[in-house]
């Protein structure tokens, strides 16, 4: 009897030990793979039990959470929201987070380490902390003048302090109100679908995941070549260029919409934007040259992160003479974010020195102490000092005396240039509307914003979808919201 009693007890031993083993490898080993199996509600239910933190805009939160009552009890809210869905992005029960609340959702859930008193504390006490807050660069006059200026028409704008990086405005339209899709059930299911079904692609982020062609605001990154290759020395010195141009190795023409472009000055090519000198200089500069110039100011980068990730603006590294020189003026296989195009802007604007660019200034906890904080760095060189000192007065030029006069500001300086970039098949759609600019207040030391507007108008006559028509005026409101800004 005695020897079955401690068989028994021996085997409910061995029993016990291998439960205990059994339990120790789910807790410790397969913990992760069930935590992240979608069947486990657990993790959701937790995720939504608490406040998300919220993203501010000037010291206002442009975001809140509503309390539903419900299994997953926080719903994201949005305040204007369509104005700064480009920027917040959508935090949803349903469909995940984009933008800024994909990127710093560590930080806007309290799952983040850095929120925690001590190190490893969330980790030992398998817990999280309130949800911090996330501080952008947006400026909201500009932000909301740059919104009302597209006025619903389809295009983008981004706007950035040259002298540091910050984003201060950041806009895409038709937009959309991302609290439509916060929540479940059925009214964010048909909002979702409602959405993804519109043509106009309100959920599209223009300004910094739709490239285009930049056509004639590219010539700036020509006109940078150029000069720091020492093929141009002299701006106001002709070129020795013919109009029409015959494009290199065919019998293609390409036409000026300019007049007088025949030897015309690189100074003169950029104030009446003419296509034969722009492109002929391309080609004198050579692909290697025009290549390293257009990676200068941030072309062909595919890891640009601000923190969202940024579409790769596009400026090929194989082509023949003649597909160099229509790419020489935004057009071929050329395409760049707007985003893309206000860095050349500011690069210009800030004596050459190409800031990285930066939407979040930092992040907090929810009582307001620094979690992070993003300081300005140079992201490139872009172009010798001299050469951006002559693109400035150039770009001054376009504005005082050439087709840019729409952006013009009184008692301010200010530097553009146009853009009316050709696309479709046989260039038959309708032309994108193209501006980047710039804008120094007197008495200041450096230029305090610079701006990149595109106008993708389908609506539109073509003979009124011009970089200067279309998009200048919205430039002007975004840099006249800037200056008013730093005045008061």
């Amino acid at each position: 009897m005695i020897r079955c009693i401690r068989r028994a007890a021996a085997l409910c031993l061995l029993l016990l030990v291998a439960l205990l083993l059994n339990a120790a490898r789910i807790q410790v080993f397969e913990a992760d793979s069930l935590d992240e199996n979608p069947a486990n509600r657990r993790l959701t239910i937790t995720r939504y039990s608490q406040a998300r933190g919220d993203i501010l805009v000037g010291g206002t939160s442009v975001t809140g959470s509503r309390n539903t009552g419900e299994q997953l009890a926080y719903e994201r809210t949005y305040r204007d929201g369509p104005v700064y869905a480009p920027v917040t992005g959508y935090a949803s029960q349903t469909y995940g987070t984009t933008l800024i609340e994909h990127a710093e959702d560590g930080v806007l859930s309290g799952t983040d380490s850095a929120l925690a008193p001590f190190p490893l504390w969330n980790e030992i006490t398998r817990s999280r902390q309130p949800g911090g807050n996330v501080v952008t660069t947006i400026d909201a006059s500009m932000q909301r003048a740059a919104y009302e200026g597209l006025d619903g028409r389809r295009g983008a704008v981004a706007a950035v302090e040259p002298s540091t990086g910050r984003i201060l405005a950041l806009v895409s339209t038709p937009s959309y109100d991302p609290g439509l899709i916060s929540g479940t059930g059925p009214s964010a299911t048909d909002a979702w679908r409602r959405l993804n079904a519109d043509k106009s692609l309100p959920m599209l982020n223009r300004a910094i995941r739709q490239t285009y062609p930049p056509g004639s605001t590219f010539k700036i990154v020509t006109a940078a070549a150029a000069l720091d290759a020492n093929v141009v020395v002299d701006p106001d010195a002709g070129t020795d260029t013919p109009s029409p141009y015959v494009l290199p190795g065919t019998r293609t023409t390409l036409p000026n919409e300019a007049e007088d472009c025949e030897n015309a000055s690189l100074a003169e090519a950029i104030r009446v934007s003419c296509n034969t000198v722009m492109a002929e200089l391309g080609v004198r500069v050579g692909l290697d040259g025009m290549v390293d110039a257009a990676r200068r100011f941030g072309f062909d980068d595919t890891g640009l992160r601000i923190p969202s990730g940024v579409a790769r603006s596009n400026f090929d590294t194989e082509m023949s003479d003649d597909q160099l020189a229509l790419s020489s003026i935004g057009q071929f296989d050329t395409t760049a974010t707007p985003l893309q195009m206000a860095m050349v802007a500011s690069a210009v604007a800030n004596g050459g020195d190409l800031k990285y660019p930066y939407l979040v200034d930092r992040t907090t906890t929810r009582s307001g102490s620094v979690v992070h904080r993003y300081d300005p760095r140079t992201y490139r060189r872009a172009m010798n000092p001299r050469t951006a000192m002559l693109l400035r007065e150039m770009m001054v030029d376009v504005v005082e005396r050439g087709t840019g006069s729409n952006a013009a500001i009184d008692g301010v300086t200010v530097g553009g240039k146009t853009g009316t970039a050709q696309h479709g098949v046989d260039n038959s759609g309708l032309p994108y509307a193209w501006f980047i600019s710039w804008a120094q207040s007197p008495g200041s030391g450096r230029p305090a914003v610079a701006v990149a507007v595109v106008v993708e108008d389908a609506a539109a006559h073509r003979a009124d979808i011009s970089g200067g028509g279309s998009a200048a005026p919205i430039a002007r409101s975004v840099m006249e919201a800037a200056l008013g800004t730093l005045r008061d």
